[in-house]
């Protein structure tokens, strides 16, 4: 008699027998119940005539129905003269593989490779913007289904939030990720070249920044009517003598400063760079002009005691906000649009670059730590531009007094 859904349900363990009893259904479909749950079993013929029983579920999770279904399958295969207990451990061996070669699982390999060599700063964001984006919408397909159409789907999607930047650079990191997948054999072609000119365009937009000398003069004379914090006064005079990335002026220590020889070495650790270039790269030497060095000394008996020249006013372990330079020019009337803490780089370049003529192109990116590829990559910071670099950040600092102090100001004559 066939097995109803109440003699199942209904069913209880005899703890006199510990290996459990059979509920029969038919076809070879029973209920094993024992004192840990109840399972459902099929015994059955293998094509090669030894008997086998084959595992379908635990109850209630599957119903009878659903049991009985599994069961019929199962003799489909065993009509086609395949062992369905073979068959469901290749299945499952395939699903293991399949779940490897998902999307995600091979973008966070990925990840993990080349994390090693990234920033951590970097890694994090990497992995954020893949995990809050493009993993809940194709994260969990295998990598060779992914067509052009599908992750445009996916890009579209985020594109439609209006943040056109962030669409792009994930269509760039689903790059990395296809190529990997290339070179690990989980699929055979990077669909990404495919979208080209499908997503809208995007402008890269630049740090806000001062660009014309009346402008520059202007800023320099508020700086030095700031009334505010000393220590960012002296940091906002810095940002504009120095030219150097906001973190790294805001991190400054004292031990990086040599006053005799006018130079501020920053470690390798502590620029913008791979860990690679952290671990085995050359410091960065930034030359101190008189005015420089004089803006040190005159917060030197102010912090000179610690470890940081600019150091938080919560805790001396720990340097200035990265929030402070930005809220000081928003404080001295400067908005967003205007002049940002990272324009002082721009402003520098295109005044140096537009007022300095005699001055070599590569001795300004040398001194902004722009990087280059290639075997010249690491040539900058080599003697051969060094000199070049003291001189330069000389007339920098001399340029800003004589724009602060309201001199009009002609381009330095190319020398001869």
């Amino acid at each position: 008699m066939a097995l109803t859904d109440t003699a199942a349900k209904n069913a209880k363990p005899d703890l006199a027998k510990p290996t459990g009893y059979k509920l029969a259904d038919a076809l070879g479909l029973f209920l094993l119940v024992k004192p840990a749950g109840k399972y459902w079993r099929m015994d059955y013929t293998r094509p090669s005539g030894k008997r086998n029983t084959l595992a379908l579920g635990v109850y209630p999770a599957i119903s009878l129905s659903a049991a009985r279904k599994a069961r019929d399958a199962a003799r489909a295969l065993l009509a086609q003269g395949i062992d369905p207990a073979m068959q469901k451990r290749i299945d499952k061996a395939a699903a293991k593989t399949a779940a490897a070669n998902t999307f995600e699982a091979t973008a966070r390999e990925f990840h993990q490779v080349q994390a090693q060599s990234w920033s951590s700063s970097y890694a994090h964001k990497w992995l954020a913007m893949m995990e809050n984006n493009l993993f809940p919408q194709i994260g969990r397909l295998p990598l060779a289904d992914i067509t052009a159409p599908v992750l445009l789907d996916a890009l579209k999607t985020v594109e439609a939030r209006g943040v056109r930047d962030t669409a792009h650079t994930l269509r760039q990191q689903a790059g990395q990720v296809f190529r990997y997948g290339i070179q690990t054999g989980r699929c055979e072609r990077d669909p990404v070249p495919d979208l080209k000119g499908a997503l809208r365009p995007h402008t890269t937009r630049h740090m806000a920044a001062l660009l014309e000398p009346a402008q520059v003069a202007a800023l320099m004379r508020t700086i030095e009517g700031y009334d505010g914090s000393s220590l960012t006064r002296a940091a906002l005079q810095l940002s504009a003598l120095l030219f150097q990335r906001p973190g790294n002026i805001r991190a400054m220590q004292w031990v990086w400063i040599d006053t005799d020889k006018a130079m501020l070495t920053i470690p390798a650790e502590a620029m913008k760079r791979r860990i690679e270039g952290k671990t085995n790269g050359r410091p960065h030497l930034v030359p101190l002009a008189p005015q420089a060095l004089a803006a040190l000394e005159s917060i030197r008996p102010l912090t000179g005691h610690g470890q940081y020249v600019f150091p938080s006013v919560r805790s001396s372990k720990r340097p200035m906000s990265e929030n402070t330079v930005g809220a000081a020019l928003r404080r001295m009337g400067y908005t967003g649009e205007e002049m940002t803490a990272h324009g002082f780089r721009a402003m520098a370049r295109t005044l140096i670059a537009e007022r300095m003529p005699d001055i070599h192109q590569d001795a300004i990116e040398a001194q902004l730590a722009h990087g280059k590829s290639g075997v010249l990559g690491m040539a900058y910071d080599r003697a051969e531009y060094m000199e070049q670099r003291k001189r330069m950040m000389r007339l920098w600092a001399d340029y800003l007094d004589q724009l602060r102090q309201g001199a009009e100001v002609l381009p330095f004559k190319r020398s001869a």
